[in-house]
Parts: structure tokens; C-alpha cells; sequence
């Protein structure tokens, strides 16, 4: 037995859940294990506060989903619909349970808060319950993409029995209309349509939804974001004529626009 496979072997070994336990250990395996600490507090739907604090930081940003947002201070903020719901939810999942971090890649925001994927004591993955759930919906980053094949896997089982907020019209995938996604601007969506043209110009790729770029829905891909495309496989001119969903903050840039970063933000439809 080689050195690599043996500590494959004890890695899965540590994570090992019972067997209820509906967890990815297959994805764990390629998470760095973290401390163990006791959830005192939940804040909303993705963010919770530990003791002890580890590394002097208290609180825990659950790093790739997002769920409904609450004002939590904000001056002018309204709450998403569902957002106390989707507090609720975690609640009964993490409150006063002890709870182990795992971290994919950066492991810090620029809040001061952990990036963390949590497993409860139990082996239960909280971000893909609450995703089973449908109390939130998967928000990678380029420096944190691990796990989003489980997460996504975990969405589209909760999109299509319509559970939480995907029930509510406020999340539901939108269609690529620029009319409609204009009336949108500055919000996160997931938005769906058939890439009419795609073209790279200076390194940069462009995802035309619509005969007038100037006013249709584009998705924009960087040169590095198009590289890192790129690895999957498949080069992103070569999404032309393929319906997808792309999902982020929708800008205005000529019309409505995504921009993406990275691979994760891109899923391909069946016909």
C-alpha cells in the first residue's frame, strides 16, 4: 500500500459518519480538516457564531451556498423572502451542536470570518442539508469551488420538488429577457437561455443571449476566467447554440450582464 493511499484511506477514516448520515465523503477527502467547535448562535441562513474562536474569529461564513438574506442592521435593507425561514432551518440544524470545520481554499473573508464547510457531530454535511432543503442556493468563488458538484447535485433535487424558496418567484431562474432582467440590476439570478453567439475578442469571451448585444443579456468571461473555463474541457465559444443557466450579480454593461469568474457559475442544460 502506498504512502498517498494509505492517507487517502485515514483521511476517509476520520470523516467516516454513521450510516444515516447524508454526507460527500468522496469530497471531504479533498477538504483540510479543521477544529471542532460548539455553535452558540446562528446569524442567518449561512452564517453561524463558534466557541471556542478559532483563531480569534467567532464567526463562520458557510463558504458556498447562500441563503436568504436578513437586514442585520443594514439602514435600508428589506429581507429577502424566506430569510427568517432559512435562519430557522439552520437553527434546528447547528444551534448548541458541535460542529467540525473543513476548508477547501481561502479560509478567510474580508469580514474576518472563517470560510468553512461544516460537518455536525452526527457526519451531517450542513451546506448540502440546507441546500436538500431549499433554504439556500450554491454561491462558489473562484478561490472557493470545492464541493460544488455535491452542492449543485444537492439544488437541483430541491429546484425540482420546489422545496423553500424555490417555491418563490424571487428565486426562481430567470429567463434571459433583457426587459425583464433589467428590472433586476444589482441582484444575484440565475438566468437561462440558449447562447445565440459567443465570441473572444483581445482574450475576453462574450455570451450573447440576443441578436443586439448592445441591449441583450450577455455573459462575460475575463482571460483568466476563460482559461480556467478551458480546463474543464471544452473552450466557452464553444457554448454558441448551447442553452445553459448562468448564475451572479446581474450589472449593467450596454444591457443586463454576468460576469463570470469562474467555471462553477456556468451549468449546461439538456436539450
Amino acid at each position: 500500500m502506498t504512502g498517498r493511499l494509505l492517507s487517502l484511506l485515514l483521511l476517509l477514516a476520520l470523516w467516516a459518519p454513521p450510516a444515516s448520515a447524508a454526507e460527500p465523503l468522496a469530497g471531504l477527502a479533498s477538504l483540510s480538516r479543521g477544529p471542532t467547535v460548539t455553535v452558540t448562535e446562528v446569524v442567518d441562513g449561512d452564517t453561524v457564531i463558534v466557541s471556542p474562536a478559532p483563531e480569534g474569529a467567532r464567526q463562520i461564513r458557510l463558504v458556498g451556498i447562500q441563503a436568504p438574506k436578513l437586514p442585520l442592521g443594514r439602514e435600508g435593507f428589506k429581507a429577502w423572502p424566506l430569510s427568517a425561514e432559512s435562519k430557522q432551518a439552520l437553527e434546528a440544524l447547528v444551534q448548541g451542536r458541535r460542529i467540525t470545520m473543513a476548508f477547501g481554499e481561502a479560509r478567510m473573508d474580508r469580514h474576518g470570518r472563517h470560510l468553512a464547510h461544516l460537518v455536525r457531530d452526527d457526519g451531517l454535511w450542513v451546506q448540502g442539508e440546507m441546500l436538500k432543503l431549499g433554504m439556500a442556493r450554491v454561491y462558489t468563488f473562484p478561490d472557493n469551488r470545492k464541493l460544488a458538484a455535491e452542492m449543485y447535485a444537492a439544488e437541483r433535487a430541491a429546484r425540482g420538488e420546489g422545496k423553500g424558496i424555490w417555491h418563490h418567484p424571487f428565486y426562481i431562474p430567470r429567463p434571459a429577457d433583457p426587459a425583464g432582467l433589467m428590472r433586476e440590476l444589482g441582484s444575484f439570478q440565475l438566468v437561462e437561455g440558449r447562447v445565440l453567439d459567443a465570441a473572444s475578442v483581445k482574450g475576453r469571451v462574450y455570451l450573447n443571449f440576443g441578436a443586439n448585444w448592445r441591449d441583450d443579456f450577455t455573459a462575460t468571461l475575463s482571460s483568466k476566467a476563460a482559461r480556467a473555463y478551458a480546463e474543464t474541457g471544452t473552450e466557452a465559444t464553444q457554448l454558441q447554440g448551447r442553452r445553459i443557466r448562468v448564475r451572479g450579480w446581474l450589472r449593467k454593461r450596454n444591457g443586463p450582464m454576468i460576469e463570470v469568474t469562474h467555471p462553477e457559475q456556468i451549468e449546461i442544460l439538456p436539450e
